[in-house]
């Protein structure tokens, strides 16, 4: 039996740039891996039927994990949903990400559903991670660098 996380967030920034961030392979390695990790995006096609591939190591102890996956729905600044596949034969199945992107009054409210994470991932761990990404997420898209 696989386990699902939901989160909610409203962020301080339009939605176009949350959708952006979600889909550029230099801001997700920024806001993406949770605390302790780094990210490399080895591949990235933002695309219905595109393909993405990246790897997250452990800073401390250079242990990493891969992944990759398909996107399957991009609806400009409202929607994506996506596949994730580890790597690694110990994390088997396929995992589905939903996010969506809705304007509120002070900016915009994210959901995030995903579904089919491996039994050997803790959903607490799953959780606490995409707060983490989350909180690094707010710190890009949420500040307001003037134009030179």
């Amino acid at each position: 039996m696989s386990h699902t996380v939901t989160l909610h967030r409203v962020f301080r920034a339009p939605a176009e740039r949350l959708y952006r961030a979600f889909l550029t392979a230099d801001a997700l390695a920024k806001w993406l891996p949770p605390h302790g990790f780094i990210c490399t995006v080895h591949q990235l096609d933002a695309r219905v039927g595109g393909r993405f591939k990246m790897s997250f190591t452990n800073f401390s102890n250079s242990q990493g994990h891969s992944f990759g996956g398909e996107y399957l729905e991009l609806n400009p600044n409202q929607h994506i949903r996506y596949t994730d596949v580890f790597d690694d034969p110990n994390l088997p199945g396929q995992m589905i990400t939903s996010v969506s992107f809705t304007p509120v009054l002070c900016g915009t409210e994210l959901k995030v559903e995903q579904q089919g994470i491996p039994v050997a991932i803790p959903p607490e761990m799953c959780y606490l991670g995409w707060q983490e990404s989350l909180q690094l997420l707010a710190l890009l898209v949420e500040a307001e660098v003037p134009a030179e």
